[in-house]
């Protein structure tokens, strides 16, 4: 993988910018985007400086460029944060094996009427209580979401939304890890770009976003459609981790399903994956 973040993250942030975004007409183009001399305009910078900057010739920008070009191609604060790490970026301890705290496990075991999880930088899943793992038995006891959101075809049935969940999650993974010469970090893309091509297309647009709140709608086997509201907070005691809250509407039919899903015996949830509704192993 390629450690020229700067330049990759450049021109494929430069395509997704329209001329319209910044008041300019459109007109005939060959490809999307702005043209390089459009952006070197917008953001203060010769032509030539620019073009340095996207061939990876120039990678020492100062902050007041930094500042420029995040603002001539729309940048969104965490999107501007990775730009800065990708010319300077954070030095941190190799992380090691991550695990959820027993007091963060004893917490989510607590929720006993909702589903919460712990995922850690590269999204495994580190720590799930009783109806998570109720809700996330399609995964078969894995625990790389990302691996499992492009290479377990169950995937695609059971988030209902399939593209924008996993977009989100390609983008909160980039988010997360903005050290270029992160080793597992590589040996997860470059094993994913091979073995799916919609990572591989997703990873090649470098949107940045950290997961936070919204819904997510469902289709478990057991329980059926669901839609769940969901809440993302950073554990401040183990960086790099998050831990993940669901919530259903009192009274919805959603509420109903997870009461459901809450009164089912664990060996209920294995009988359905072992009649073939969850596959078990990744391919």
């Amino acid at each position: 993988m390629d450690n020229n973040r700067l330049s990759e993250f450049l021109r494929a942030r430069r395509a997704l910018v329209r001329p319209e975004d910044h008041g300019m007409p459109a007109g005939a183009r060959r490809t999307p985007g702005l043209r390089r001399e459009e952006v070197a305009v917008l953001a203060g910078v010769s032509t030539d400086y620019y073009v340095r900057l996207e061939q990876g010739r120039e990678r020492n920008p100062s902050p007041q460029v930094l500042r420029a070009l995040a603002a001539a191609l729309l940048l969104t604060d965490e999107e501007a944060s990775y730009l800065r790490a990708a010319v300077d970026p954070p030095q941190r301890p190799r992380p090691g094996r991550e695990y959820a705290g027993p007091q963060l496990v004893s917490l989510l075991d607590a929720w006993a009427d909702t589903p919460a999880l712990v995922y850690g930088r590269y999204l495994d899943l580190l720590a799930l209580n009783s109806l998570g793992e109720a809700l996330f038995s399609w995964l078969g006891g894995r625990t790389s979401l990302i691996t499992a959101m492009f290479l377990n075809p169950a995937a695609r049935d059971f988030y209902r939304d399939w593209a924008v969940v996993a977009q989100g999650c390609v983008a909160a993974l980039r988010a997360a890890n903005p050290a270029p010469d992160d080793q597992r970090l590589q040996e997860l893309v470059g094993e994913l770009s091979v073995r799916s091509a919609d990572f591989a297309r997703m990873w090649a647009r470098h949107h940045v976003r950290a997961k936070t709140a919204s819904a997510k709608r469902f289709r478990h086997p057991l329980a059926g459609d669901l839609t769940l509201d969901f809440e993302t907070f950073s554990v401040h005691s183990a960086p790099g981790q998050h831990l993940v809250v669901y919530r259903a509407e009192p009274g919805s039919a959603a509420a109903r399903s997870l009461s459901l899903l809450g009164s089912l015996a664990p060996t209920e949830i294995n009988d359905v994956q072992d009649e073939g509704h969850i596959p078990h192993e990744l391919p």
